[in-house]
């Protein structure tokens, strides 16, 4: 049966570690406190659980005041800001350097003096040139903060208020919203795992504690149980579901 909300996860863990035949000694408030744990765990490094995308932002006056702009709270990393204006943004239409070479390109292709091969390397050397001379924005995305703090371009009114920035970014997916990341088979194991552990938390204040009939409570070993799995399941999202590092060059 799919899970598809956080109450037939917590089921599920529960009845994983027993539940309904062994009483699972774990708090509801402390059950949602793990569940928690475990979707921002799993929602930081699987690749499942991270979605790329692009947000539009019309920039304000407090925008250019602050020098920073707010992005959604799920946001959690920033890639890319895209150049608020080009070199040749100063003119548009048909007096766009750009959309004049293009012209010439087009026009050379149609006499048989070039061919898609020149036309594509014409437009990485427009491509070169408009990075050279604009640049890129710098920019420090301040995940605590849900802001995007952009240096110089205020300051220089490169950025103004009316304009519209585009940023490239990477974003949680809401499991209020895609309710199938609660059926994720990593999550389900991560979330029973981190409940095993507070299981075995709170029985370790009885320990050496004797019950009717002889039965001894041995938090201790729950608690190292989960500990050991919940380093296995760690190593793996690490190795086999988080997206590769990216590599900088200069």
């Amino acid at each position: 049966m799919a899970i598809t909300n956080r109450d037939e996860l917590i089921e599920y863990c529960l009845r994983s570690l027993g539940d309904p035949v062994i009483e699972v000694n774990v708090d509801p408030d402390q059950l949602e406190d793990r569940i928690d744990e475990a979707i921002e765990f799993y929602q930081t490094f699987h690749s499942d659980a991270t979605t790329k995308t692009y947000l539009k932002h019309l920039v304000t006056a407090d925008d250019v005041t602050n020098e920073y702009i707010p992005l959604p709270a799920n946001v959690l990393y920033v890639t890319k800001l895209f150049p608020p204006a080009s070199s040749s943004g100063a003119s548009t239409g048909m007096f766009d350097v750009k959309y004049q070479m293009m012209l010439n390109d087009i026009t050379d292709l149609q006499n048989f003096a070039g061919d898609l091969a020149y036309y594509e390397q014409m437009q990485q050397w427009l491509t070169l040139l408009d990075s050279k001379l604009t640049g890129q924005p710098q920019i420090n995305f301040a995940r605590r903060q849900n802001r995007l703090y952009i240096r110089g371009d205020f300051a220089d009114k490169d950025i103004t208020a009316g304009k519209y920035l585009i940023v490239e970014c990477t974003s949680a997916i809401d499991p209020e919203t895609f309710t199938s990341v609660y059926d994720d088979k990593f999550l389900k194991k991560y979330a029973t795992q981190l409940i095993k552990k507070q299981w075995g938390a709170n029985l370790s204040k009885f320990e050496g504690m004797q019950l009717p009939g002889g039965v001894s409570l041995n938090g201790r070993q729950l608690y190292e149980d989960a500990v050991a799995e919940l380093e296995k399941l760690e190593e793996t999202i690490r190795l086999e579901y988080e997206f590769p590092a990216d590599f900088f060059v200069g």
